[in-house]
């Protein structure tokens, strides 16, 4: 009853806007496992309270795939390892329409352009800049990038070509930073998150959990994602790469996943909470439980080097525990 109790007074200061404290915060990640439900159901009862019932749809276009120069040992896509993952280069503009019209007709609310480079040249960028305005005048869909590295005057440019949102992932906590990436730096990541958001694009942040990072870890990168802030978390699962560094890492135990979406969710009352890549494969109810757990957002029909549920069956997911899609 008394760890119940210390969930319900920690709930009660997310609704009263006063917010938890570091040791608070610390106490209510390291809850012990039979407390999980009572954790996840005032996790829910937080999201429902801020953001309804609806659940935020969204689709990526991996638009350049592979040969990275960066050595992020989670990632198919980097040229430092042998994964076997097909290479192309940016497609022209019509061939990225016609997938934006096919993700609004299948409910998707927003549209991810995702590039496999360390940050754009003055001439990728102005190509996917020609692929934004296609979007924006044949499709009318929400147009979100991820786009590596950014210079002040291409956040700029992206913010007037009216993207809403930038994703640039911490990927993991500082202190575990090091041995997952060792061609830039966290504070790298950090310096492209406050050039978007001078620029008045929103902020889409999150990391990869299963890295081997400890729980002490998870907490790390969910306190520094506290910090930031951001309009959007995306938190990925590892699926191990066969040719990567970490293709033999073994898989989290569900309760860790359902302790880092719940805290987050009382950390970040009015966020868009994203399950991302990896939910097909780690959790055997697609996303049902995390959507009832802080959650309430997912990316649909696929990610970057791997696929997903269609869309039709996500849909009908979402409308199965009461939500609307």
């Amino acid at each position: 009853m008394k760890v119940q109790k210390f969930i319900k007074e920690c709930q009660e200061k997310v609704f009263s806007g006063n917010g938890l404290s570091f040791e608070e915060a610390h106490e209510l990640f390291n809850i012990p496992d039979e407390n999980l439900k009572d954790l996840a159901q005032c996790a829910n009862e937080i999201t429902r309270d801020f953001n309804g019932q609806k659940v935020d749809v969204e689709q990526l276009n991996n638009i350049k795939k592979n040969a990275c120069s960066e050595d992020c040992t989670f990632c198919g896509q980097s040229a430092f390892f042998d994964t076997g993952i097909e290479t192309y280069q940016l497609p022209s503009p019509e061939e990225v329409v016609l997938k934006a019209e096919k993700a609004k007709q299948e409910g998707a609310e927003s549209y991810c352009l995702v590039a496999a480079w360390r940050e754009p040249s003055p001439k990728d960028f102005e190509k996917v800049c020609k692929i934004i305005s296609q979007i924006n005048n044949k499709v009318g869909i929400s147009v979100e990038c991820s786009l590596g590295f950014l210079i002040k005057e291409q956040a700029e440019k992206l913010k007037k070509l009216n993207v809403k949102r930038y994703n640039h992932n911490l990927e993991t906590a500082k202190s575990k930073f090091s041995e997952i990436c060792t061609t830039h730096t966290y504070e790298d990541r950090l310096n492209t998150l406050k050039i978007a958001r001078d620029a008045g694009l929103e902020l889409c942040t999150g990391g990869i959990i299963g890295l081997g990072e400890t729980r002490e870890q998870r907490f790390e990168l969910t306190m520094e994602l506290a910090r930031i802030y951001p309009e959007e978390v995306t938190i990925n699962i590892l699926v191990p790469v066969p040719g990567t560094p970490l293709e033999l890492q073994t898989q989290l135990p569900n309760s860790e996943i359902v302790r880092i979406f719940a805290v987050i969710r009382f950390l970040l009352p009015e966020s868009v909470i994203k399950i991302s890549g990896g939910r097909e494969l780690n959790l055997e109810d697609s996303g049902e439980e995390l959507l009832q757990s802080g959650a309430n957002g997912i990316i649909t029909s696929g990610y970057l080097t791997m696929g997903g549920n269609e869309a039709k069956k996500d849909r009908e997911m979402i409308e199965k525990i009461g939500l609307k899609a």
